[in-house]
């Protein structure tokens, strides 16, 4: 069996963290197994959705690296629903219905209020029809046998039809709800494996039977815990956090995808450079059943660390025209985001304001102009310049080096100076160290 995975967002806003998540775990599952992660763009809601979304959806995808092997939107599909529910009402299992939302929170209430499950009661067939008003439909729900299914993340699951309302599929005004087309668009797409938040198990028992009456075997279900805030519930900053919030704070999608990756399983988090790295230990068994937590921060640690083994190649074509391979290696060390390469650059070959030092501290880079001079700058001038300065002044440790690094970068602290010093080159260096000693 070809594994066949769909990731259905609704084009009613940017994506944020939550749904990138099933949009990863979806792909990852179909690239491991060489399969389809197919794009279904939900845009039955005619108000709310909108072009542009559906065309930041798919850009915040491509950024991601999510590729998608076919795009679907369900506004050009009506055709096929419309066909499939007059199969589902010939055969009885689609139904009209008459009451008001009024009457049915009336009639919820009532049956709460006597500790019986809030369940929509069927009207009998020969009911009458109110007068001027349009029907909305529902599926009816066979309830002569239990609804079960082996859940690949929460295992076995099992629901009684009879404790579920027979589902709205379709609204006065003809317009379709999510349960019907969906499980329309699973069998015409052959969709092998449906990965989403357990916030939709019982969306599930319901389509179940809804495949089987269409005639279709249902795909495998794999419910994931929902991703939640590292404080407690996920919050509405967390709402605006995804693709176009990392573009505009310069983070690598890698950090973020390697965190959705791999938080909620017991698997750890670790800064892999690649999609196909993830796809490979990619595993719903890992999965928990606890709620996924989710901290930014974490994305900025693996950001840094990814940043810190990035080969000059992989992002030369984002740096300052005249960086080389040289300066990457020199100053990727210290960065948390690529952003700030642009600001270490200009430290390395631009030019920076002799900071204030201490009278002892510029007696120290003086002696230190001297003796860069009569170095050997294609060697290691960073070893020779402290070693020689250690044994004329007896300095050593945060004594010798914080003056030096001060006077060289204007900082108190940065990448490695040994690279640093080479990748500055020796002219500009004693410029340095002399405007510092004469400040």
């Amino acid at each position: 069996m070809s594994v066949v995975t769909r990731f259905a967002p609704s084009p009613t806003g940017r994506l944020h963290v939550g749904n990138i998540r099933t949009a990863l775990h979806n792909f990852l599952f179909a690239r491991k197994n060489g399969g389809t992660f197919i794009l279904r763009i939900d845009d039955t809601d005619r108000e709310r959705s909108t072009a542009e979304f559906d065309e930041a959806i798919r850009a915040d995808l491509q950024w991601l690296g999510l590729s998608t092997d076919k795009v679907v939107r369900q506004s050009e599909r009506f055709d096929l629903y419309e066909r499939e529910f007059e199969r589902l009402n010939a055969a009885g299992r689609v139904y009209a219905c008459y009451e008001t939302q009024e009457e049915l929170e009336l009639r919820r209430k009532v049956l709460l209020g006597r500790g019986l499950p809030p369940v929509y009661e069927r009207k009998p067939a020969d009911a009458p029809v109110p007068e001027g008003r349009a029907p909305h439909w529902r599926f009816r729900l066979d309830h002569d046998s239990a609804i079960a299914w082996s859940d690949l993340i929460r295992g076995e699951q099992k629901f009684d039809p009879t404790l579920l309302s027979d589902p709205v599929v379709r609204r006065e005004d003809g317009s379709w709800l999510y349960l019907l087309p969906s499980v329309i668009d699973d069998i015409d797409l052959a969709i092998t494996h449906v990965v989403r938040g357990e916030d939709h198990v019982s969306n599930s028992a319901v389509q179940i039977q809804m495949f089987a009456a269409l005639g279709s075997e249902p795909p495998e279900f794999a419910h994931e815990a929902l991703l939640v805030a590292a404080e407690g519930k996920l919050s509405k900053r967390f709402g605006s956090y995804g693709a176009e919030h990392l573009r505009q704070e310069g983070v690598e999608p890698m950090a973020l995808l390697d965190v959705l990756a791999r938080i909620g399983t017991s698997q750890p988090v670790e800064p892999l450079a690649s999609l196909d790295e993830l796809a490979a230990t990619f595993d719903f068994s890992t999965f928990g059943r606890a709620p996924a937590h989710f901290d930014p921060h974490d994305v900025e640690l693996i950001n840094a660390r990814l940043l810190h083994h990035v080969d000059y190649a992989a992002v030369a074509d984002r740096l300052p025209g005249e960086a080389t391979e040289e300066d990457w290696l020199a100053l990727r060390g210290n960065l948390e985001r690529l952003g700030d390469f642009g600001a270490w650059f200009a430290v390395l070959h631009g030019e920076i304001d002799p900071p204030e030092l201490a009278h002892d501290e510029r007696l120290l880079v003086k002696d230190a102009a001297a003796v860069a001079e009569g170095l050997d700058w294609s060697a290691e001038p960073w070893r020779a310049l402290t070693g020689e300065l250690k044994q004329a002044t007896g300095r050593k440790g945060r004594e010798l080096f914080h003056p030096l690094r001060l006077a060289l970068t204007g900082r108190d602290s940065g990448p490695e100076m040994a690279p640093l010093l080479a990748a500055m080159g020796k002219d500009r260096a004693i410029r340095r160290l002399e405007a510092a000693a004469s400040r």
